[in-house]
């Protein structure tokens, strides 16, 4: 962890988390045409269901890196996000997405009960995002329908 050098704004904070969701937008570049992964701090964390907790650039991008390889393009919805700022380090953004993961597409509330929504939380310090959990449903495809009783009949 590194110590704070200068404090940011809840709309600086938000600019770092649009960059580097836009970043997954244009895989995973970002609009300087670096890496996503400087975005993070060199021991960042990332949350990521069915995966884990990777710390540091190097998980991280493995991370990235597994994730990624399952899916064909993301388009994040970012008129319909919802900001949250804790006024401190923390923010919080919710929001839809749709895309092609390898199983097959998705779309946030195609069907309502399926993948496209999402939360990610981020602690944000130094222009650097020195934490990001990420919290949706991995099953992009909705295949994963017969473990859940709710879901009897419905093609997945």
């Amino acid at each position: 962890m590194s110590l704070t050098r200068e404090t940011m704004t809840d709309e600086q904070r938000k600019s770092v988390a649009l960059e580097y969701l836009k970043a997954f937008d244009n895989g995973g570049v970002t609009s300087s045409g670096d890496s996503i992964l400087e975005l993070f701090a060199t021991d960042a964390q990332v949350y990521f269901p069915k995966w884990g907790l990777a710390t540091g650039r190097d998980q991280i991008g493995k991370l990235f890196g597994d994730v990624g390889a399952t899916l064909k393009g993301i388009v994040h919805h970012y008129a319909e996000f919802n900001w949250v700022f804790s006024g401190s380090d923390m923010v919080v953004c919710e929001g839809t997405s749709h895309g092609e993961h390898r199983d097959g597409p998705w779309r946030a509330g195609v069907p309502d009960w399926a993948a496209g929504r999402w939360c990610d939380v981020f602690e944000i310090r130094d222009w650097q995002i020195q934490r990001c959990f990420i919290y949706l449903d991995p099953d992009y495809a909705g295949k994963d329908t017969k473990r859940y009783p709710w879901l009897a009949g419905v093609a997945g």
